[in-house]
Parts: C-alpha cells; sequence; structure tokens
C-alpha cells in the first residue's frame, strides 16, 4: 500500500506530462487545405469554392486559397466573400504565385479572409467592375455599399483604413494599406511564416499551426492540396469567350470538311464534340445572339461558294458576316475576357483561306479523281489484297480502293469493276477470267478491227 502511495505522485507527473503530448500531437495532426483558385470565378469554381469550404468546417481544417483571378463570371461574388468572413475555421487568401492578380469580386475575398496574404509581384485591384458579366452590375449593391461591407470585414479581422485601390497595385503597397498583412512568394514560406499567428474566425480566436517540418524530429501539418477534378477543370476551361470562339470556329471547319468527303469520319466526330463544348460555355458565359446569328450565316455564305466550286461574291459577303459577329457575340463582357482583336483577325483570315481555297481545292480534286474512276467502270484489274470486303484493286495501271459486291475477293483475283461510290471502286470477282479482254479494251476485239 505504501508503495503504491510513492508512486501516485510519479503517476500525476506522467499524465501531467502526457496531456501536453497529447496536444501537441492532435495539433500536429490538423490538417491544412490548399485549393487552387485560378481564372474566371464561373459556376464550377464558385461551387469547388463552396465545397471546400463545407469540407474544411466538416474536419475543421484550416484553409488556404491560391488566387488568381479578374473577378466572379455571373456569379454572386459577395455571397463567396461573406461565405469566407463567416467561416468557423480559418480561411487564408494569398494571391500567388507570381504574376497572379485578385481583381473585382476576387478582391473582396481579401477583406473577409481571417489573413490575407501576395506574392511579390502580384497585381491587386481594382475592386471595380464586381463582376466581368456587364448585365450583372446592374443587380449589384451600390459601390459606397460594397465598400462599407468590405470595411466592416476588415476591422472585424482587426485590419482598420483599409483602401481600395482604384488601379492595380503591387504587394507592399497592398500591405502598406492593410489590404493584405503578409507577403510570401510561395505557400510553403507562406505556411512557415504564418505558423504561430492568432487569427479572428467567426467562432473566435484561433493560433494556426502551419509549419512544415524540414528536420527530423520537427512539429508538422498535415497539407492537402487540392484542386478541381479533370471534368470540372474542362467545363471551366470552355467557360471562357476565348475558348468558346475557338471551339466553334474549328467546330464549325471540321464539320464543313465532312461535307466534302463520302460518309462522316472522325473529323465529324471531333467537330460536334467541339460543338457540344462550346454549347455548354454560351450557358456560362452570356452571348449576344445576333452576333452569334452572324458567324453561323458567315459560315454557311463561305461554304456555299465551296459547294459552288469557287472564290466569288458570297465568300466575300461570308467573311464580313463573320468577322462583324465576332465583334458582336460577346461584347456583354468585361474588357478583361473580351475577344482579342488580333484572335478575331486572325481567324476570320485562316476561314477565309480555309473555305475559299482548301476546301475549294481539295473538292475540285476530288471531282477529277470521281471522273476518273467513272471511266474505269466495265474494265478488268487485280485485287492486290483480300477484299473483306474492301481492299487494294490494281486497275488501268493505278491502285485503287475497292469494295467487293458479291463477298470475298481474295489477293490475286481478277476482278471487274462496276460502279464508283464515292473514291471507292465497286468491284466483283471476274466470271470469265480465262476470256477476260486485257484491262481498257473494248469488250468486242473484233469490233475494233477496220
Amino acid at each position: 500500500m505504501r508503495r503504491l502511495t510513492a508512486l501516485f505522485p510519479l503517476l500525476l507527473l506522467a499524465l501531467a506530462l502526457a496531456i501536453p503530448a497529447a496536444q501537441a500531437q492532435s495539433e500536429e495532426r490538423a490538417p491544412v487545405i490548399v485549393a487552387k483558385i485560378d481564372g474566371s470565378i464561373d459556376r464550377t469554381l464558385a461551387g469547388f469554392l463552396t465545397d471546400t469550404l463545407d469540407q474544411a468546417q466538416r474536419t475543421g481544417a484550416t484553409v488556404v486559397l491560391e488566387l488568381d483571378s479578374a473577378g466572379t463570371l455571373d456569379r454572386d461574388g459577395i455571397d463567396l466573400a461573406r461565405r469566407i468572413f463567416r467561416s468557423r475555421v480559418p480561411v487564408i487568401v494569398w494571391v500567388g504565385p507570381t504574376p497572379a492578380k485578385a481583381q473585382g469580386a476576387a478582391l473582396l475575398f481579401l477583406y473577409a479572409a481571417a489573413l490575407p496574404a501576395v506574392a511579390p509581384g502580384a497585381g491587386i485591384g481594382p475592386l471595380e467592375p464586381l463582376d466581368l458579366v456587364d448585365a450583372r452590375q446592374a443587380t449589384m449593391p451600390d459601390p459606397a455599399e460594397v465598400r462599407r461591407r468590405a470595411a466592416a470585414w476588415a476591422a472585424a479581422r482587426g485590419r482598420g483604413n483599409v483602401s481600395f485601390p482604384a488601379t492595380p497595385i503591387p504587394a507592399q503597397r497592398a500591405i502598406d494599406e492593410r489590404v493584405a498583412a503578409v507577403a510570401a512568394p510561395s505557400v510553403t514560406d507562406l505556411l512557415d511564416r504564418i505558423d504561430g499567428t492568432t487569427v479572428t474566425t467567426e467562432a473566435g480566436e484561433v493560433t494556426l499551426h502551419t509549419k512544415i517540418a524540414t528536420e527530423a524530429g520537427q512539429a508538422t501539418v498535415d497539407v492537402r492540396f487540392t484542386d478541381p477534378g479533370p471534368v470540372d477543370r474542362v467545363l471551366h476551361a470552355m467557360a471562357s469567350p476565348a475558348a468558346i470562339y475557338v471551339l466553334l470556329v474549328f467546330g464549325f471547319a471540321a464539320l464543313a470538311f465532312e461535307l466534302t468527303q463520302p460518309g462522316f469520319g472522325f473529323a465529324g466526330f471531333s467537330g460536334l464534340a467541339m460543338m457540344a463544348l462550346a454549347a455548354y460555355g454560351l450557358t456560362a458565359v452570356p452571348v449576344s445572339w445576333l452576333g452569334l446569328g452572324l458567324i453561323v450565316a458567315g459560315v454557311v455564305l463561305l461554304e456555299a461558294d465551296v459547294l459552288l466550286r469557287k472564290l466569288g461574291p458570297l465568300s466575300g459577303l461570308g467573311v464580313t458576316a463573320f468577322a462583324g459577329g465576332s465583334l458582336l457575340a460577346f461584347r456583354a463582357v468585361a474588357p478583361a475576357i473580351r475577344l482579342s482583336p488580333w484572335l478575331i483577325g486572325s481567324l476570320s483570315a485562316a476561314s477565309l483561306l480555309y473555305y475559299g481555297f482548301a476546301l475549294t481545292v481539295a473538292l475540285q480534286s476530288r471531282d477529277r479523281i470521281t471522273s476518273s474512276q467513272k471511266g474505269l467502270v466495265g474494265l478488268v484489274g487485280e485485287a492486290r489484297g483480300d477484299l473483306e470486303p474492301e481492299g487494294p484493286v490494281f486497275v488501268k495501271g493505278t491502285l485503287w480502293r475497292g469494295r467487293s459486291a458479291d463477298g470475298p475477293i481474295p489477293s490475286g483475283a481478277r476482278v471487274r469493276v462496276r460502279g464508283v461510290d464515292g473514291l471507292i471502286l465497286r468491284v466483283e470477282a471476274d466470271p470469265d477470267p480465262a476470256g477476260s479482254p486485257p484491262e481498257g479494251w473494248p469488250e468486242d476485239p473484233g469490233s475494233a478491227l477496220p
């Protein structure tokens, strides 16, 4: 009994030492989620952002938003910033890496963050336009009201007298004017610098534990990098006027090419896939239907001249309509993401060359080949490979592609041309190989005698 009494103080001492160790171990296991927010914040990226914040709330993780954006695209940026401000876990917004930017509604994220940070060389501001869709500006609160809200968020985080830059400012000036609090060139450097910092959240003050171990025995943190999945990345990339425009131009070009070919092949299916992606993009980016209609009309006029086998007035009207429609199609978006005049001029000239020359020459060449093939009907040739049902046939000194009309034909067999399907000879096994005249001779040699 006396032995147990003597051991009791030792047990208390061990327990006192074990509790801080367990707490330290728990802090080491607290995760940090680094989420990349890159590009215009459309519905796909906005959904990814809110899902990341919800996941962090469930797991108690600290969130680092790696931000590079010119603003929202037909989304409520004020509501997204409010979600960041009201988060019960720390949300650090880092504008980086260089030369990242935070403009429009994306700039509001810095004011709402528990800790705003920037990379040297990043561009901060301006705040307006909040959204990259002009029509959204009419539904936004008054700019003065937006600044009042942002200033209140920053004040609640302990940063008073913040500025609202009217033009892009560098990182050091953003820190001097309290738009940002920390400068760091990389995420790992940021996590090292803010370790031990106390920040304010909706749930109260929280001390950050974000240091990544660099030596054996050091406490570390579980850092998880996350970004949208493959499908979301594709959909996000399509929500851009430039991407939609390029997909439309190349999709129309691929489908037009199929009109000059027999059947429907790889180019046609590729064209349909590009048109489907462009159609999705048009649901995310506002478009002028007049401009889009002019683009379609221009392509139809250019293709009409292709089918007429010439470069005429229709091509001139077509390329004019195409260029005019390209200028009008995305006028409802902010200049930051509007189509470049250089892109419009380049693709307009390329379309004229493609439709007016390349496709026209290809169609004329096909017509000449088809005319030559029709002159082969009735002639005898030789299968230079197994026809099951298609394969190479040699007729009148030239190798053609043939298709058997009545079952497989072995290599080396004599065949007779019975018709033409596009660029393919329709052949059958010669029913009388011994008595067949050489290719190119009349069916009755005696009829050629004087």
